[in-house]
Formats: C-alpha cells, sequence, structure tokens
C-alpha cells in the first residue's frame, strides 16, 4: 500500500475556483470520515469558517496557510447567529477567496447547510455541496448499529430534538411519528428527550422499545447509554453532547457488532 494515496496528487479534482464557495460535511467526529473531496477543499482553501463538532485534528489537515474562522454554535452556549454566519460567507466569497464552509456532520442534513446555499445562490456566489456522512448514520456505526436491518425495519425516520427556538418541534406530528417507522433517529434531543418520549407514549409507542444514546460519536471518548422508552428516566441527568438517539429495535445489535472498542479507541484519524 506503499504511495496508495501519493496516487491522488495527480487526479483530476474539480477546480476550487477564487470566489465560490465549498460546502462541506467534515462527517460524524473522526478526522477520516471526511471524503475526498472535502479534503480536496480542505486543502485548497484560503477560509475555512469551521462549525463547534470540527476536530482540531481535522483542522490540521488544512492549508496551514489559510484564514481559520469559528463559527460553532451550541445550545445553552454563546453562539454566532446564523445571519452573522451566513453574511461572513458572502463577504469572504466577495473578497475572491475559496471559502470552505466545513461543518459536522451533512450539510443538508440539520446542518442549515440548504441556508447557507439559498443565500450564497440569491448573491449570485457559485457554491458547491460536498455531502458528508451523518452523525445518524456514520455515529451509529461506530457505535455498533445499524441504522437498517432486514429483520428488523424497512423504514427510518430522522428528525431534530429542537427548533430555532430551541424548544420541541411544534411542527412535528408525534402522533404519526410514533407509529410511522420502527426505528426513530433523533438529532439534538437530549434536552429534550424526557419531553419527546411522552410524546411518543401518548401516541401509541411501545414503552419497551429500545432506547441508545450515543455520545461523541466517532471518537476516544464515545460512550452509550442503553435505556428503553419508558425507563429513560433512569440515565444519568447530565448526558454528554453531542449525542445521537435512536429509538427501535436496532440497538439490539450492539452485542454483536460494537466493533469501536480496545485499539480503535486510539486511532487518530478513527
Amino acid at each position: 500500500m506503499s504511495g496508495h494515496f501519493a496516487a491522488l496528487d495527480a487526479a483530476d479534482f474539480p477546480a476550487f475556483e477564487p470566489g465560490t464557495v465549498w460546502l462541506v460535511g467534515a462527517g460524524p467526529g473522526a478526522p477520516g470520515l471526511i471524503s475526498l473531496l472535502g479534503y480536496h477543499a480542505l486543502g485548497q482553501a484560503d477560509a475555512i469558517v469551521y462549525d463547534a463538532l470540527v476536530s482540531e485534528r481535522l483542522l490540521a489537515l488544512a492549508n496551514p496557510r489559510a484564514e481559520r474562522l469559528y463559527a460553532g454554535k451550541r445550545g445553552g452556549k454563546p453562539s454566532e447567529k446564523q445571519a452573522d454566519i451566513t453574511l461572513r460567507l458572502i463577504e469572504l466569497a466577495g473578497q475572491g477567496k475559496r471559502v470552505c464552509r466545513l461543518k459536522g456532520g451533512d450539510p443538508f442534513m440539520f446542518g442549515r447547510g440548504a441556508e447557507e446555499a439559498m443565500a450564497l445562490a440569491a448573491r449570485g456566489i457559485p457554491f458547491r455541496i460536498v455531502p458528508g456522512i451523518s452523525a445518524g448514520l456514520g455515529g451509529l456505526a461506530y457505535a455498533g448499529i445499524p441504522v437498517t436491518h432486514r429483520d428488523t425495519n424497512h423504514a427510518v425516520i430522522f428528525l431534530t430534538g429542537h427548533d430555532e427556538t430551541g424548544a420541541v418541534p411544534a411542527s412535528v406530528d408525534w402522533a404519526a411519528i410514533a407509529t410511522a417507522a420502527p426505528v426513530i433517529v433523533m438529532f439534538m434531543a437530549v434536552k429534550h428527550l424526557a419531553s419527546i418520549a411522552a410524546r411518543l407514549l401518548a401516541a401509541g409507542r411501545d414503552p419497551a422499545d429500545r432506547v441508545a444514546i450515543v455520545s461523541n460519536a466517532a471518537l476516544g471518548h464515545q460512550q452509550v447509554l442503553e435505556a428503553t422508552l419508558a425507563t429513560l428516566d433512569t440515565l444519568p441527568a447530565d448526558i454528554p453532547t453531542p449525542a445521537i438517539v435512536v429509538l427501535g429495535p436496532v440497538s439490539q445489535y450492539r452485542g454483536a457488532l460494537d466493533w469501536y472498542v480496545g485499539p480503535h479507541r486510539g486511532a487518530a484519524l478513527g
């Protein structure tokens, strides 16, 4: 395998033109889960506007001359307003810079990437979307949880646990969600998990349904907590975040598929 990655030096990557913005998914945590196009963008960028969930190990792979601009938003902590972040992207592109907007997970999976891209499009600023591995897929995989298995589910629902105000989304039809799919994957739901569980139970969801909470997915300090929908109150009150929550039978496979242990936890790239 010697020199294998060197073959990419001559690869025909798309040009990252000055004055353009690439919205890049960084993946769920481990630096090695970024895509080849994402890695290319990091190496070519003049400015990198990155989220709170982007690791320093991933940023270490970027162009050392690139300007790095933190734009992290975490619940309950002082955060930049989305409008200010979007304006920054527009201004940097207007300065003729190659702008890499680096977002945890996937830009279009509860990542506000569509809003940023719409604003760029309205200003006539060229952009490219570089999809990333969503925590709702890759984060669960690192916990030994397949998001689907033909013996348990042929459907899955992805939802966010809070809206732009920080409250439980009022627009979600919880009665419909409760019975629409055997597996529900929830982003940013830890804060309101008890309230969400109550809504699902009231709508007829089985109290014995499995729940798994994967904190700091795909990182060396990843942690997994398990309960049932009815016993969530037995879990610690201070569950680490960021966390992804999965409700449904697929967490039963963790016993056989929990591979991210031992020396795997020490691998720098994941």
